[in-house]
């Protein structure tokens, strides 16, 4: 079959993406503007100002991706989107330009999961490296701010199937990163801070237990979820980063640390783009053992879980993707437990696990080879589950 070339625009979040990918396996041009200067000031995304930033930078975007490819709209074979989930009002902006292309050239449109997407980041740079066989079934860790899933993944001929057999019931853990680096004052994004902070701290100078999680999740209960039940099937490994948050916060007050915090917030405020030496020079041991000790329970719980998981299906390939696994130590714990148990485990590069278009232009040629085009009445889905997964 000839080469097929998918123009991929992603704005779930607070990255407006545009990507052109060959064939599921080439990344051709990968453009991100990123809003976190615009973010900053509040500690986190503010979902009005996402959806502004994105309609201001959209077009630009999406012209420089078909510029880095040497491409046109006329020679781009069709165009992919982010559906959800994500933020609604930035998954609109996205989806209404993707519509407008569509309909203007005449050219297929696909609908894409995101966090598919984030699972096809992975085997888009695995066959990118001329890796082609990969061995099914493959458990995939989606970690990022929004999420932290657990699907067992399937590919049958050109379709794939995901069955979620895990996932966070509050906090995503990247969401209780940077949640902790807001109440350390240590600024947003917060989660790649700690990853360079917590190499200088002690690891076991917290002891943050780990979470016990006795009652059943109500999102499983009833016939919908029937098949995957039975004394007999393999459990669900579940995650939950609301109480590590809160025993930080503990920490903090009954440690005295406010004052220091408040002392860090000032100062940093009047550098604009502080360095990792700035942070340390603001940090005191207590802080550093308290960042080291965090996220080191956190990738502990993380890494345990899910390799529970893969010996509980028995699969044959572990994949890490989304924004956390980024992380230092996270890949090292991964790296080291996974090989322990002869598993092989695959990340995407660190410019892949963050929100981008390339990762939705490979997850949109599976649908593509199938013909399964998006009806122009689609809209977005704000909580979209990833379809095949219960």
């Amino acid at each position: 079959m000839a080469d097929a070339y998918i123009l991929g625009i992603e704005s779930s979040c607070d990255e407006t993406a545009a990507a052109v990918v060959r064939s599921g396996e080439q990344i051709i041009s990968n453009v991100v503007f990123s809003q976190i200067a615009t973010h900053q000031r509040y500690g986190g995304v503010v979902p009005e100002l996402a959806s502004r930033e994105h309609l201001r930078a959209i077009v630009p975007v999406v012209r420089n991706a078909l510029a880095e490819a040497h491409a046109t709209y006329d020679s781009i074979d069709a165009l992919a989107v982010t559906q959800g989930p994500g933020l609604a009002g930035a998954l609109l902006v996205g989806i209404s330009y993707a519509k407008a292309l569509a309909f203007a050239l005449e050219k297929p449109l696909i609908a894409v999961n995101h966090l598919e997407g984030h699972i096809h980041a992975v085997l888009l740079e695995e066959r990118q490296k001329g890796n082609h066989d990969l061995v099914f079934p493959v458990l995939a860790l989606v970690v990022s701010g929004g999420h932290t899933h657990l699907y067992l993944a399937e590919q049958h001929n050109q379709a794939w199937t995901y069955r979620n057999v895990g996932h966070t019931r509050d906090d995503a853990a990247g969401e209780a990163f940077d949640k902790v680096a807001k109440l350390l004052a240590l600024g947003y994004p917060g989660g790649p801070v700690i990853d360079r902070l917590a190499p200088h701290g002690d690891p076991t100078a917290v002891k943050f237990p780990p979470s016990h999680i006795k009652h059943p999740d109500r999102r499983d209960r009833g016939a919908g979820n029937s098949g995957q039940g039975g004394d007999d099937a393999p459990p669900r490994v579940d995650f939950s980063y609301s109480g590590i948050k809160t025993a930080v916060l503990r920490y903090v007050e009954t440690h005295g640390m406010t004052s220091a915090i408040e002392a860090r917030r000032a100062r940093l405020s009047q550098i604009s783009k502080p360095t990792t030496d700035d942070y340390l020079s603001l940090c005191d041991r207590d802080t550093l053992n308290l960042v080291a000790s965090f996220q080191r329970a956190t990738v502990a719980d993380l890494v345990e879980k899910t390799l529970a998981a893969a010996r509980a299906y028995d699969v044959a390939t572990l994949f890490v993707t989304g924004g956390v696994a980024a992380n230092n130590e996270l890949r090292r714990r991964f790296e080291e437990q996974a090989s322990l148990e002869g598993l092989p485990v695959f990340f995407p590069s660190r410019p892949l696990s963050t929100d981008n278009a390339a990762m939705i232009a490979a997850a949109a040629y599976p649908k593509f080879l199938l013909n399964d085009f998006a009806p122009m009445d689609f809209s977005a889905e704000a909580g979209m589950p990833l379809r095949g997964a219960s």
